[in-house]
């Protein structure tokens, strides 16, 4: 466990560039047990779930090195051994192995994937449409285990456009016999991103990006190379950071395509934003003004960003609204703010901000990933010093949170725990 310390008061000024996106970067890496010969990537971000994944595939018998800032992973003939426990109870991502993994060997059997406690996340989805491509499922308490002969095409109604059941159905479909349409399917741009991945490795997909995704079942994946896109959540993070701060930054590389609901708020909440093709510039002069704002499927506003956006609103005038439509228990860092001097409430799925709010600086504690960054934001905007406590959580999807902030100005450092 480790500690950040916060000093706050500093405006974030400057220039950095934007860490390759952990929610592209994990399923790409499971599709890499799909393929033949040595893969290649650029930009693939330096996070504990990032490790995790590698670990995951070097005991089913991958090759994994880097060499010069690149990342090589050669996927084995056959398929060996069992997954530790460890790091499939660590990373919710894990549950992608499962379209992957029936699709090469025709079993799995692991333990039901861990994470951040953030809400149920049921995993129903991806089994009723692995069960309509012909798998049969044993589940018990610890256990979800599943048998298939091969996989078989066919048409799968999503009742909830999931982004990882969608991603789990393409990573079945691309080596399965007979075309599979995918409706309902999720819409974000790391669905685009791992098809456009598995095409260049020789499948056939179409419909990426639109709700309706259809998959051809290919004999064999070549490997390629391959740039990981910037992550548009890290981005939004520090956009935030600096309009909290009054700051004004340029993100190199920032994936502003991607983030149209992000900029949008933001705008409306008093930031200056330039877009150009190298990147975006935030400028944040202006007083805060509160939104109501609803979490959503892309392209509505990102839950991931839910947090960070609730301690933005602390700093703005006026009454916000922040309702959280995707997961029903990501509000665990109003009580954490609460203790920093913050009068939210919260309504069910729906929290409520009068302000600005002046933040103190004291301690707090990390339960989850993005709930992690925004307490972090938050010393950011506190009066005197913050302490955040487990930090662990920020590392499963930032490289070095604290590098990045010092670089803008921030007056951070972190402490490993004994």
């Amino acid at each position: 466990m480790s500690t950040i310390h916060v000093v706050g008061g500093k405006k974030l000024e400057g220039s950095i560039s934007v860490q390759g996106s952990k929610n592209a970067a994990l399923p790409i890496l499971a599709a890499t047990l799909l393929t033949e010969g040595v893969q290649v990537f650029e930009n693939c971000p330096q996070i504990t779930d990032v490790e995790e994944m590698l670990e995951i595939l070097r005991e089913l018998g991958c090759k994994v090195w880097t060499e010069k800032e690149k990342l090589y992973i050669c996927a084995p003939e056959i398929i060996r051994g069992k997954i530790d426990k460890k790091h499939i109870i660590s990373m919710r991502s894990s549950i992608i192995l499962l379209g992957v993994l029936l699709g090469e060997t025709g079993m799995v059997c692991m333990e039901y994937p861990g994470g951040c406690v953030i809400g149920a996340r049921p995993i129903d989805l991806h089994i009723k449409g692995l069960e309509k491509m012909g798998c049969t499922f044993e589940q018990d308490k610890n256990l979800l285990c599943a048998r298939v002969n091969r996989l078989q095409g066919t048409d799968i109604s999503l009742d909830f456009p999931s982004v990882g059941a969608t991603e789990n159905l393409i990573l079945a479909a691309v080596k399965a016999k007979g075309k599979t349409r995918i409706l309902g399917a999720a819409k974000e741009p790391e669905i685009v991103h791992l098809c456009e991945f598995l095409n260049r490795c020789g499948a056939k997909i179409n419909g990426a990006g639109t709700a309706c995704i259809q998959v051809e079942g290919v004999l064999r994946l070549q490997a390629c190379s391959y740039k990981i896109p910037a992550d548009r959540i890290v981005a939004g993070t520090y956009l935030m950071c600096a309009l909290a701060t009054k700051g004004e930054i340029f993100l190199k590389n920032a994936p502003a395509r991607e983030m149209d609901s992000v900029l949008n708020v933001l705008q409306k909440m008093g930031a200056f934003i330039e877009v150009n093709n190298s990147g975006i510039f935030l400028k944040g002069e202006n007083n805060l003004v509160a939104q109501m704002v609803k979490t959503g499927v892309y392209p509505g506003f990102p839950t991931d960003l839910q947090s960070p956006l609730l301690v933005l609103t602390c700093c703005a005038a006026g009454k916000g609204r922040i309702k959280e439509t995707i997961y029903e228990n990501r509000f665990h860092i109003v009580e954490e703010l609460k203790k920093m001097n913050s009068s939210i409430t919260v309504n069910g799925n729906e929290v409520n901000i009068c302000g600005p709010e002046i933040l103190t600086g004291t301690s707090v504690y990390a339960r989850e990933l993005r709930g992690n960054a925004a307490l972090i934001m938050a010393g950011l905007v506190a009066r005197g010093e913050t302490e955040i406590l487990n930090c662990s959580y920020v590392k499963r999807g930032y490289e070095d949170i604290c590098r990045d902030l010092s670089g803008l100005g921030a007056s951070l450092y972190e402490n490993e725990d004994k």
